[in-house]
């Protein structure tokens, strides 16, 4: 059972659209779908609301400290309300997803990602669930500051965006507890394979083409 979701990013208007901001885009958009405004509250260094669903109390945040501090805010939030770190949901972007998945996980290390290194010395665990929004990786681990604080390419952010979509379908499940259920929903990274065109005979073409033809003449096309 989930009672917290916190989504990463950046605050201000210079980091609103770029990759590492992947987290508050979800959380933003789960806001819009819960019917709640996420709000400044000073005394937990971020943004957040309160939904309530079937009887549950859920949190939203969006830490407001910058990236590298995103622990100070989701921790406050914990503890104030008594959350336990396995009722935390962290949304982050992802360098080892490519724009188009996003995978949901429990516990493990940080992988470099400052925001849940922060998380995991605030909260004083790593027993938390992440959803991990794929953003993909420059290919060269000294340009990776960069990439994370720059917009993704436009194929790049519809893609994101279809995965954001697909994996807020299973915003129920995650608060409800059913991991299996919402993990089935957000793993399903890939739209069925559509069949193979049925093979045309040639005799076939031929008869469609004559019937095609028939009571024309290219003075009636040109009409």
């Amino acid at each position: 059972m989930i009672k917290l979701i916190a989504g990463l990013g950046n605050p201000g208007p210079d980091y609103e659209h770029t990759r590492h901001n992947a987290g508050f885009w979800w959380v933003e958009e789960a806001a819009r779908l819960l019917k709640v405004s996420l709000q400044m509250e000073r005394g937990h260094f971020g943004l957040v609301a309160r939904a309530s669903v079937a009887g549950q109390s859920v949190w939203l945040v969006e830490p407001q400290t910058f990236m590298n501090l995103s622990g100070k805010s989701v921790a406050s939030v914990a503890r104030f309300f008594k959350i336990a770190p396995e009722e935390v949901l962290v949304v982050h972007d992802e360098l080892d997803l490519p724009p188009g998945e996003v995978k949901l996980k429990k516990g493990g290390g940080h992988a470099g990602h400052n925001g849940l290194r922060d998380i995991h010395a605030q909260l004083g665990s790593s027993d938390y669930w992440r959803l991990r929004v794929g953003i993909g990786h420059p290919g060269n681990k000294n340009e990776v500051a960069n990439w994370v604080l720059k917009k993704p390419s436009p194929d790049d952010r519809i893609a994101i965006a279809q995965a954001l979509d697909r994996s807020l379908k299973a915003l129920p499940n995650l608060i409800t507890g059913e991991m299996d259920k919402a993990t089935a929903l957000i793993h399903t990274s890939k739209p069925p394979r559509p069949k193979p065109p049925r093979p045309v005979k040639l005799d076939q073409v031929a008869a469609e083409g004559g019937a095609a033809g028939e009571g024309t003449s290219p003075a009636a096309d040109k009409g």
